[in-house]
């Protein structure tokens, strides 16, 4: 593992790099990070070598590509024999929750990309939003009550649906999400306060680049 590279674009707005890169921190797998801004001529000039999809994230494991968050951290969990609930029925739920997050939440996301460093953006969600936003409530609720007692996790112990999650809880900390029930509210707090991703948004913060399409709302 001494081998592997990620290749992640900027940690301010790349919500897919952000996965990966918190499933491999969490599961104490050594890696080099290899960042290249997005929409800059350097990364049109270099992720087509580095990515078969020309896309972020991709981790580079000797010989072995893998262009995908969810396969990165499905492929980290196998290697380190962690990462998923160790029983059939939350594994199966934790494996659901991450695949939509994976496919769905398209509202959520295209009113509230990810903008790590921003405080306080007032951008009100549509309807489909809203939407949006009440069903991470409900799954967040469903997981914890039943999957959650052996720790402050989704699944009790960090799994890689908390990686998948991570960016929405950077986006509620960003735009606000008024509503969410109070397990939910302080399983927000607990996404929030990892040290991990403290990590990446203190890195986020000292970043120059601007994306302008992602910079939504007023502070």
């Amino acid at each position: 593992m001494s081998d592997w590279t990620l290749v992640i674009g900027n940690k301010n707005y790349s919500s897919w790099s952000l996965r990966a890169w918190l499933m491999l921190r969490h599961l104490e797998l050594p890696f080099t990070e290899l960042r290249i801004p997005l929409d800059t001529p350097e990364f049109h000039a270099r992720i087509g070598a580095l990515s078969p999809s020309a896309r972020v994230p991709a981790l580079i494991a000797g010989k072995l590509t893998v262009w995908d968050s969810l396969a990165i951290c499905e492929y980290a969990a196998e290697i380190a024999g962690s990462g998923w609930p160790a029983a059939s029925d939350a594994r199966a739920v934790a494996r659901a929750a991450s695949a939509e997050m994976h496919s769905g939440f398209a509202a959520l996301r295209a009113e509230w990309p990810m903008n790590v460093r921003a405080k306080r953006r007032d951008v009100a969600p549509s309807a489909a939003a809203a939407a949006d936003i009440a069903r991470v409530d409900a799954l967040w609720l469903d997981c914890r009550r039943r999957f959650g007692s052996g720790g402050p996790w989704l699944f009790g112990v960090y799994s890689v649906a908390d990686a998948m999650y991570a960016p929405v809880a950077c986006r509620f900390r960003t735009y606000g999400a008024s509503g969410l029930g109070s397990e939910s509210a302080q399983y927000l707090a607990t996404a929030l306060a990892d040290p991990w991703l403290a990590d990446w948004t203190r890195a986020a913060a000292a970043e120059s680049e601007v994306v302008p399409h992602d910079e939504v709302g007023t502070p």
